[in-house]
C-alpha cells in the first residue's frame, strides 16, 4: 500500500541526503519526494511517497523520528488531506493538431506554457488521476518530455459544525 508521509525538518544543508540514506540504507523506494520551505524559513516540509505495509511505514517512521533534523513526522494516508502535483508536458504539435490539444488542456483546466513551431509545453496541476489522465489524452500525440513536481499533500482543516 502507498503511504504518503508529511515529514517537517530543520532547513539546513544535509538534511534531504540523510532522509533520503535512510530509506537506501532501508532498502524502500520512494516512489514521489517533494520538499520545500514552510512559512517557518528555518522548517522545511517534505512530503515524501512510499510503498510499504503497515509495519514497514511504522518501522521507516520511527527511523525517520530518530534523526536530530526531523522535527514531525506523519503518516496522512488514512486522514483527508488536499494533494496536489504539478507537471509538465512537451507534446508534438504540428499546427493541424493544435486545436485538439487545446480543446483537452482546457478540458483539464491545464495551460499551455509555451508555444514552439511544432511543440506546445502544457502545465498541468491536480492529483496524481488528474496528471495520469491528461498525460493519458496527450500521448497520442507525441510526448517528447514529461516531468513532474512529485506529490504536494496537506491535512484538511476542521470542518464546520452544522447549526
Amino acid at each position: 500500500m502507498r503511504h504518503t508521509l508529511a515529514v517537517l525538518v530543520e532547513n539546513q544543508p544535509g538534511v534531504l541526503t540523510r532522509v533520503a540514506g535512510l530509506f537506501s540504507r532501508r532498502g524502500y523506494n520512494i516512489e514521489s519526494l517533494a520538499v520545500g520551505q514552510t512559512h517557518e524559513p528555518s522548517i522545511s516540509r517534505m512530503t515524501i511517497v512510499v510503498d510499504g505495509d503497515d509495519r514497514v511505514i511504522e518501522q521507516v517512521t520511527k527511523q525517520l523520528d530518530k534523526l536530530i533534523d526531523v522535527i514531525e513526522v506523519q503518516d496522512i494516508t488514512n486522514v483527508e488531506y488536499v494533494d496536489r502535483e504539478l507537471v509538465l508536458i512537451k507534446v508534438n504539435a504540428e499546427p493541424p493538431v493544435r486545436g485538439e490539444i487545446m480543446q483537452i488542456v482546457d478540458i483539464f483546466r491545464a495551460r499551455i506554457v509555451d508555444i514552439g513551431q511544432r511543440t506546445l509545453i502544457i502545465e498541468c496541476t491536480g492529483d496524481e488521476g488528474k496528471i495520469r489522465a491528461i498525460e493519458k489524452s496527450l500521448k497520442p500525440f507525441g510526448i517528447l518530455e514529461l516531468v513532474r513536481t512529485g506529490k504536494i499533500a496537506m491535512v484538511r482543516g476542521p470542518k464546520y459544525e452544522e447549526d
